[in-house]
Formats: structure tokens, C-alpha cells, sequence
């Protein structure tokens, strides 16, 4: 009998010690309002605790914190434009949508996400607000390819078009379309055919 006690208690400890090695997650807003996820304090990144600034949200201005679900197109095109600004690739993929997206096309999408931040951006054309709601896209196909022929200035009823600076000098400008879907009372982009 004792040694099934035993041997139960060490069954018990060995189920508990993952549990007890990992370390607490802490969401944090950093300096540039940006989400941080991290295993240190917040206070360690010099950021605020995300409970912290959901507390206080009255008084954080709108051009300090990121929208994070864009209600309105010029919403999620002043999101794209800020997006920009920072060369922030990961907040312009925060306001796209990732269904059916592999790891591994999600990374090389980031990854190109942030080659293309650090382009100049020239424009970003939304279609016009009192246009109906956008439809749900289907589309995954890659959009930081670039176009070949190019395409009309304006931007379809549910797209969004992005135009920044080519990196190979050749004064062409580089455009990217997004499909602007709604879903979750929120305005996500995704990639265009």
C-alpha cells in the first residue's frame, strides 16, 4: 500500500512540474501603442499593462492607440496609412484576415509585409463610404507579387488599393489591392486576386 501512495505522489508531481515551469503570459501596450505579448513584466519592456490602458481608455487619444477593429473604411484605411508610418508590418497584418492560411505562407506573407514597409507609401485608395457594405472575399492569392499590367486608379467597390515606391528604381510605382471583407462587425482585408 505504501508503495502505490508513492508512486501515485510521484505520478501527481511529474503532472503538476509543466504546469508550474511555465511562466505567466503578460499583455502589454508598448511606447508606440503597439500590442506586446512577453513573458517579462510590463514594466521590464517599459510598456503599460493591457488591463491598465482598458481602464483608462477615455482618456488615451484615438492617435496613440492603433484601431484595432476598424468599423469604417476610412477607419481601416487611416489603419493602413498609420500601419505605414510606423513600418509596422505587424499591424497592417493585424487588420487582415489569415483563414486558411498554412504557417508557413502566413510567415512568408509577414515577411513580405515587412519588406513592403519599408517602402515609401504614395497612396491608399478606399472605395467611397457610402458604398454598401463589403462582400466576403474568397481569394488567397498573394498580393505582394506585383502587377504586371496596371490596373485602373480606381478602386473597386470592395477593394482597397495600396501604392508605394518601387524598390528597383525604376519610378514605377509598386500597387497592392486588398479585398475589404466584413466579418465579426469589423472591416478586414485580405489578399486580392
Amino acid at each position: 500500500m505504501y508503495r502505490l501512495a508513492t508512486v501515485l505522489c510521484l505520478i501527481a508531481l511529474a503532472c503538476a512540474a509543466p504546469a508550474a515551469a511555465q511562466t505567466p503570459i503578460h499583455r502589454c501596450i508598448g511606447a508606440n501603442g503597439s500590442a506586446v505579448f512577453t513573458d517579462q513584466p510590463c514594466a521590464a519592456l517599459q510598456a503599460t499593462p493591457a488591463s491598465r490602458v482598458a481602464a483608462s481608455a477615455p482618456a488615451v487619444t484615438a492617435t496613440t492607440t492603433p484601431t484595432l477593429c476598424a468599423a469604417t473604411l476610412g477607419a481601416l484605411r487611416q489603419g493602413v496609412i498609420d500601419a505605414f508610418a510606423n513600418h509596422d508590418a505587424n499591424r497592417l497584418a493585424g487588420m487582415m484576415l489569415w483563414d486558411g492560411y498554412g504557417r508557413g505562407a502566413a510567415i512568408a506573407d509577414i515577411q513580405s509585409l515587412t519588406r513592403l514597409m519599408k517602402q515609401p507609401l504614395l497612396d491608399v485608395t478606399a472605395p467611397d463610404e457610402s458604398a454598401p457594405t463589403p462582400a466576403p472575399a474568397s481569394s488567397l492569392a498573394d498580393p505582394f507579387a506585383m502587377n504586371v499590367d496596371p490596373a485602373p486608379a480606381t478602386p473597386a467597390r470592395n477593394q482597397l488599393v495600396v501604392h508605394t515606391a518601387d524598390s528597383d528604381g525604376n519610378g514605377n510605382p509598386r500597387e497592392l489591392r486588398f479585398d475589404i471583407v466584413h466579418q465579426a462587425g469589423c472591416l478586414w482585408l485580405r489578399n486580392a486576386d
